[in-house]
């Protein structure tokens, strides 16, 4: 099998590309911005011609888009998240290599849900803000496009190479930074949103299995849990050895507790939100994922703790 990868150099791409690469029967091209690409290409910039006559001369069985910006104003979003997916569904279209596509959408495109409930994927879209609205303008251009082709929602990925402007990623550049400099205390802020983490090898085990199938549509990719971000930081703090105090400063009093996987009460689903948490989506989401493992077979095998340490790790490095 032939696939084409688009935006192997980005924290999902280059999972994808080592989870595809792994599979003896993929022949993997990696289209992409950067120098390291097989080839270069700007989907934002690029014209749908050019990479038609790319897509005749290469003719590959899947095309993979795992290229966007997370961050940005409204035009750059859209100009990368938006406008790069109708360039790849057009060139798709003019294109006789009959290539199904693999897209990579994300949670973010349902907005706001309410508290302790699991969205599905017939949940209407209400995004929150410019991401979430221009990754579901992509999906509805895949979708619409007659193409055989899946969206894969991505919730929130975390693991290694997390991002360090992420949630995560500042969590633990706060914390090396208190380690580093001996603090024995930690303040942290905005840490009562509850989102459904999913550790991003198990995203790229789930585009491995979407370019596999002949599913259509949209399909969630999470782990199914909602965890506070506040649990998730003591828990971080346990991995990494920190022995000082955390103080959260959005309201809640008492020692913050590792208490990810437990369950949650009713009174916990209504805690608020201090700071929301940057992608337009509230204080709470979590992900329906039976579609996904009735249909791509998949089911999300690290756990959030392993991803912590993962993300933990790369952050000691900077000391």
């Amino acid at each position: 099998m032939r696939v084409l990868l688009i935006g192997a150099n980005g924290y999902l791409g280059r999972f994808v590309a080592d989870r595809l690469l792994a599979d003896p029967a993929v022949q993997l091209t990696a289209l992409g911005r950067g120098d390291d690409a097989d080839v270069r290409f700007d989907l934002a910039s690029g014209s749908p011609g050019a990479l038609t006559r790319f897509l005749d001369a290469v003719h590959p069985g899947v095309v993979v888009n795992c290229a966007g910006a997370t961050r940005g104003g409204a035009r750059e979003l859209t100009r990368h998240n938006t406008v790069a997916v109708a360039t790849v569904c057009e060139a798709l279209r003019r294109s006789g290599c009959g290539a199904r596509l693999v897209q990579i959408g994300c949670g973010a495109e349902y907005g706001p849900s309410q508290p302790g409930s699991s969205t599905a994927e017939d949940a209407v879209p209400r995004p929150g803000g410019p991401y979430g609205v221009s990754k579901l303008a992509a999906t509805e251009l895949v979708l619409g496009s007659g193409l055989d082709a899946v969206v894969l929602r991505v919730f929130s990925p975390a693991g290694p190479g997390t991002p360090a402007g992420s949630p995560l990623g500042r969590l633990a550049e706060a914390m090396r930074r208190a380690m580093q400099s001996g603090d024995g205390e930690l303040k942290l802020g905005g840490l009562g949103a509850q989102r459904d983490f999913v550790d991003v090898r198990d995203v790229a085990r789930a585009v491995h299995a979407a370019s596999l199938s002949a599913a259509q549509g949209v399909i969630n990719i999470g782990s199914g849990r909602a965890v506070r971000l506040r649990d998730a930081a003591a828990v971080l703090a346990r991995v990494a050895g920190y022995g000082g105090a955390l103080h959260e400063l959005d309201g809640h009093s008492g020692p913050l507790r590792a208490t990810i996987g437990h369950p949650r009460t009713e009174s916990d689903h209504a805690a608020t939100v201090a700071y929301p948490y940057p992608d337009g989506c509230g204080s709470w989401q979590q992900a329906d994922v039976r579609t996904a493992r009735d249909r791509l077979g998949w089911r999300p095998r690290i756990g959030l703790e392993e991803s912590l340490a993962d993300i933990w790790m790369e952050a000691a490095c900077r000391i």
